[in-house]
């Protein structure tokens, strides 16, 4: 119950930064995506922030045995860059790039009932599971 509460109190400090940020707001993002045009760089430090407040606690967490709150830390094991990743990456940039917003800006959306969030989130739940589906044909190509 612990973890649940913990993981709740995070989500819930998480969105509400987004939405102090604007980052809910797909015209403030794609304000900052737009490099050729009148570029507004305040996510920058939204951004900044973020990196420095990761930074700060996976160099915290680097010193401890086990996480407060579980018997393990969970990390990716993976390092390669294989097709899968490289297009997935590719297609979440794009669609970031085309529409202002990502999976957790459209989820913190939801609490303010946002029509942008609602159907990114229908169309991401869409792709994600075609991509399910193609999966196994596409892991079969020689």
């Amino acid at each position: 119950m612990t973890r649940a509460l913990a993981a709740l109190a995070v989500g819930i400090v998480f969105g509400l930064g987004l939405a102090i940020s604007r980052m809910i707001d797909p015209a403030k993002v794609l304000g900052f995506l737009d490099l050729a045009g009148r570029w507004d760089p305040s996510l920058l430090l939204v951004m900044a922030g973020a990196v420095g407040i990761g930074f700060t606690g996976f160099r915290v967490a680097r010193g401890r045995a086990t996480p407060l709150l579980d018997t393990r830390f969970y990390t990716a094991d993976r390092r390669d860059i294989d097709w899968r990743l490289a297009t997935g990456a590719a297609v979440f940039g794009i669609g970031w790039g085309l529409v202002g917003v990502c999976p957790g800006p459209a989820l913190a959306a939801l609490a303010y009932a946002e029509t942008e969030g609602v159907t990114f989130l229908a169309a991401m739940t869409v792709g994600a599971l075609a991509a399910r589906g193609a999966a196994p044909l596409l892991a079969r190509r020689p």
